[in-house]
């Protein structure tokens, strides 16, 4: 693991959506769990019977749309909220929503409009209205003092949100993977990925969503299509399993909000402590044009960047990751 507070180098890697790795069958069920470690196993949840709750729900925006979420542990608790990536759920923080419950914190998770449980909506599939969605859902819950972490697309809404956040709601921010500053190329980003990879992206998802869902979660997310690497055929299907879930229109227009929002004023503005969070081997957002270009621009940023690890490391590797996370919290 390297870390850092200011620039480092490295070379842009870009993934390639690989098919051909089928599921297969589990021949032991053991064999797919690995060896539990006290950073990736929940401790016992705390017994506060006057403060705890779990629970789940709904909320309804502006415009009628309805944000499922997830809100467990104790209320008086420091929250952390969780932002998953595109095309995914609040499922996608099962482990980490665990973990940091049986540390004694509150937790919560909510799927973005259009994504899992919420609405599939055809409108306001865009950065703007997401950060109006956890605003909503902020203000509900009355989040205050709250430590946002998002993965992926989820960390250019929650660095999005953090920008418009109300004062006291955010006490920091954690960015996983995430996309910011912005992913397509340009003149102003020549390091960027070429508009016609994200042409690719929505003509594979219209042309058969099922399918390209499976090859994504199968291939480049969690690294399966490197040599050696040790697939677990569950977590393709749970990635698969929520992706399907979504709307396709939601999905669709996600794409855009992921690949062409410019997060490089929200970097700037927000004041207070950013762990920016990066597998070097990731094949979806290449690090070279995400979090080596985020830690120049945030005022209170820390860089943290791991050998070997995929852009889906929070499941693959939560034993490196939770730890991290933790220490950055209680800082």
């Amino acid at each position: 693991m390297t870390t850092s507070s200011s620039d480092q180098d490295g070379a842009s890697r870009r993934g390639v959506v690989a098919s051909g790795l089928g599921l297969a069958l589990v021949a032991a069920l053991p064999s797919l769990a690995p060896a539990p470690s006290s950073a990736a196993t929940p401790k016992a949840s705390p017994k506060s019977p006057g403060d705890t709750k779990m629970s789940s729900g709904f909320i309804t925006t502006k415009d009628g749309t309805q944000i499922f979420y997830k809100d467990w542990g104790p209320k008086t608790a420091q929250p952390i909220v969780f932002h998953h990536g595109w095309p995914l759920s609040a499922d996608d923080w099962d482990n980490q929503m665990m973990f940091f419950l049986g540390e004694g914190f509150r937790v919560i998770a909510h799927d973005r409009r259009g994504h899992g449980r919420s609405s599939h909506t055809d409108t306001g599939n865009e950065m703007d209205t997401y950060a109006a969605d956890v605003v909503a859902l902020a203000d509900h819950l009355d989040l205050k003092n709250a430590v946002h972490v998002g993965h992926s697309t989820g960390g250019g809404e929650a660095i999005h949100y953090a920008a418009r956040a109300k004062p006291g709601r955010v006490a920091k921010v954690v960015l996983i993977g995430a996309v910011p500053p912005i992913m397509v190329k340009s003149d102003k980003n020549p390091g960027g990925l070429p508009i016609e990879v994200f042409d690719g992206f929505r003509t594979a998802q219209n042309a058969n969503r099922a399918q390209f869902f499976h090859d994504i979660a199968a291939g480049p997310f969690y690294g399966y299509n490197r040599p050696g690497a040790k697939v677990s055929p569950a977590t393709v299907e749970n990635w698969w399993r929520q992706g399907m879930m979504g709307g396709a229109k939601a999905h669709y227009d996600c794409i855009k909000a992921f690949s062409e929002t410019d997060f490089t004023d929200d970097l700037k503005s927000v004041d207070v402590p950013v762990l920016l969070m990066h597998g070097e081997d990731d094949q979806i957002v290449p690090i070279a044009d995400s979090a080596l270009l985020g830690i120049k621009l945030v005022k209170h940023g820390t860089l943290k960047t791991y050998p070997g690890l995929p852009h889906g490391m929070c499941t693959t590797h939560p034993e490196i990751i939770n730890p991290d996370l933790l220490a950055f919290i209680k800082a």
